[in-house]
Formats: structure tokens, C-alpha cells, sequence
């Protein structure tokens, strides 16, 4: 690691080193909306689903665009279904300027029992806020490390008050008091663009000074393996990166390219019309690579805008259906629990910051 970086990352983490002064300890933990717990407290979980996400625009989102009641009543059903099919953890993957309401998601936990994990992070254009791309990465690291630290800020407070959040250094937030579990971003395909590059590396510095893991949207191959540099660039372990829908790209052989590096792999596409094509696809992944990939469906959810929130994709369709499919297949129920409880416990337990 250059020493440019070291210096960066050991400012980056006097931000977050106040928590373990006060005696809170993460390292070790998975950090769900509710609190921390052990990672052999997480049980079977989807890595990657949702409750609710708005594609309205990042000059446009609020939270004024839904009523958060409905929005429980309609989801509960869900998550009841999903922990009555077996599944005790799902990782909320909507960021920033998508639709994040964490206080939503602590209700929610709390009546379904089921553990929900949010996140830290941002998309990508067109919903990206407008400061996003004036600001610098280490000034987006800040404010996602102030998130992991305060908690997240109330989400109340309507797009220009969010865009303010990124007009950083400086003003504190009340916090929410929940605290994001991982880090969400997303890329463009093919050759990552520079603002894309920018959001990688505030990720990479984020991951290092917190010991988040960071889950990106990447559809191809090329964009993972170009995320991987910038990590290295800043020195951030492979191990630290989720290449959410891998299964995405055609070419499996850059999914290997990209475990073989250390990455995590994460086959989260998978529904009832595509199953009988995922299915070689995950038992090839699993075979070679059984402590890096990661299965989910990206699921649900309430779209915000839609009468009702629209049609949600069940939650409970892939434990139902997908795992008999994968026993058929000759998968033992150790080989299930690694899939399910295993790797994502060690994919989302909050490492030990690399600067202090």
C-alpha cells in the first residue's frame, strides 16, 4: 500500500475509531437494523433482496412518495412467508436516493423476525445526486463512515436535504440510530466510467477504515476485474468486494477470474424462469469455488409509485423451490447450509479496519 494511502486511511478511520473508544466493537459482527449480532446468530439468509426501491430519480425521491404504513402491511405477508420457508436473514439491498428507509426496515424486522441488514452506498446515473459528482471520493467516504458510526440519518428529509449530505465536510446529523451492516454501490457495464470509479474507490476507503464488505451491481466480467484494481489501488483485499449479479455475465470463466482473485460471487438472479438455467451455472460456481459464492434471487418488492406498490416477486420463492432443486442435484444439506448460513455470515461480518 502506497503511503499516500496509509495516511488517507488512517484519517478516514479516526472517524470510526470514536465507536470503539465508547466500547462498541464490530469487528466480528453482522450488524442488522435492530443491532449486532453474532454471525452464528444469522441463520439462512438471501444476500441480496428488497423491500422497497423508487426509481422516481435522485432529484426526485422522497419519502413523501409513499406511505410507510402500507408499505408494512403490504411487506409483512412477505417476510412472514420467507421465515416460515426456512430464511432467518435478508440483506435489504436498496441505497441511497433508491428508496433506503431503515426505520421501515426495524419495523418490519421486528414483527416478521426476520434479521434485516441495510447499507450504506450509492447507485449509479441517473440516480445519483448531482453533488455526487462534484464531490471527491475520500468526501463521499466521510459521510459513509459517519453512517457507520452515528447511524444513518433520518430519511425524512426530502431530496435536497439528502443532496446536502454529500456537500461534506462538516455538519453533523441527528442519527437514526441504525447502522448499515454493508456497503451498496453500483456500476456502469464494460469500462467503468469516472464517475463509477470514484464511487468504487470511496468504497474501497470506506470498506478499509470500517471493515464493511462492499456489494456492487456489476453485469460484466470486465467491470468486476477493474473494481478489483481500484480496491488493490487503495489496498483493500479482494475479500472485501460482493460481485452482486455475476450471473449476469455470459463468460463464467471471468467468474472464476474474478474468485480466483478472492472475490465473492454472487448468483442473485435467480427466479422460476430462468432456474433450470441458473442451476448448472450455480452447481459449476460451487464446485470449484464453495467458499465464494453466494445465491439469492433479488426479489420483492414495494415500487414506489405503482398502485399499492405493484407486483411484489415473492421472497419465499427460492428456499421453496430452488434448494429441492439443488438436492435433486446431489447437493447435501452441509453443502446447503455453506450456500446459505455459512458464506454469507463470512461474506457480511464486519472485518477489523485495516488503518486505525
Amino acid at each position: 500500500m502506497q503511503a499516500i494511502h496509509v495516511t488517507l486511511l488512517a484519517l478516514l478511520a479516526c472517524l470510526y475509531a470514536g465507536a470503539s473508544a465508547a466500547g462498541q466493537t464490530d469487528a466480528g459482527k453482522i450488524l442488522t437494523v435492530c443491532g449486532p449480532i453474532e454471525p452464528s446468530d444469522l441463520g439462512p439468509a438471501l444476500t441480496h433482496e428488497h423491500v422497497l426501491v423508487d426509481f422516481i430519480g435522485a432529484d426526485k425521491v422522497s419519502p413523501d412518495r409513499y406511505d410507510p404504513d402500507e408499505v408494512f402491511e403490504v411487506m409483512l405477508p412477505y417476510l412472514r412467508d420467507l421465515k416460515a420457508a426456512g430464511i432467518r436473514a435478508l440483506f435489504e439491498c436498496t441505497p441511497n436516493y433508491l428508496g433506503r428507509d431503515p426505520a421501515l426496515l426495524r419495523k418490519l424486522s421486528l414483527a416478521s423476525g426476520v434479521h434485516l441488514i441495510t447499507n450504506t452506498g450509492l447507485y449509479k446515473d441517473p440516480f445519483l445526486p448531482a453533488s455526487a459528482h462534484d464531490t471527491s471520493a475520500e468526501e463521499i467516504a466521510r459521510e459513509w463512515i459517519r453512517e457507520a458510526v452515528e447511524g444513518i440519518g433520518p430519511e425524512g428529509i426530502g431530496p435536497e436535504g439528502q443532496a446536502a449530505q454529500y456537500r461534506f465536510p462538516g455538519t453533523s446529523r441527528a442519527a437514526s440510530g441504525i447502522r448499515p451492516g454493508f456497503i451498496k454501490i453500483a456500476v456502469n457495464e464494460g469500462d467503468l466510467s469516472e464517475i463509477q470509479r470514484k464511487i468504487v474507490r470511496a468504497a474501497a476507503l470506506t470498506s478499509a477504515a470500517t471493515g464493511l464488505v462492499i456489494a456492487s451491481h456489476t453485469t460484466t466480467g470486465r467491470a468486476a476485474l477493474q473494481e478489483l484494481e481500484i480496491l488493490a489501488e487503495v489496498g483493500v483485499p479482494p475479500s472485501h468486494l460482493i460481485v452482486v449479479h455475476s450471473d449476469a455475465e455470459p463468460d463464467q470463466a471471468l467468474h472464476f477470474q474474478v474468485a480466483e482473485r478472492g472475490a465473492w460471487l454472487s448468483y442473485d438472479g435467480i427466479r422460476a424462469g430462468n432456474a433450470a438455467q441458473k442451476l448448472p451455472l450455480v452447481l459449476e460456481a460451487f464446485r470449484r469455488y464453495p467458499d465464494r459464492l453466494l445465491i439469492s434471487q433479488d426479489a420483492g418488492w414495494y415500487h414506489v409509485g405503482e398502485p399499492g406498490g405493484g407486483t411484489v416477486a415473492p421472497l419465499d420463492w427460492l428456499p421453496r423451490h430452488f434448494l429441492p432443486m439443488l438436492r435433486d442435484a446431489g447437493l447435501t444439506d452441509a453443502q446447503l447450509d455453506k450456500l446459505l448460513v455459512e458464506n454469507p455470515a463470512r461474506a457480511f461480518v464486519v472485518r477489523e479496519p485495516l488503518a486505525r
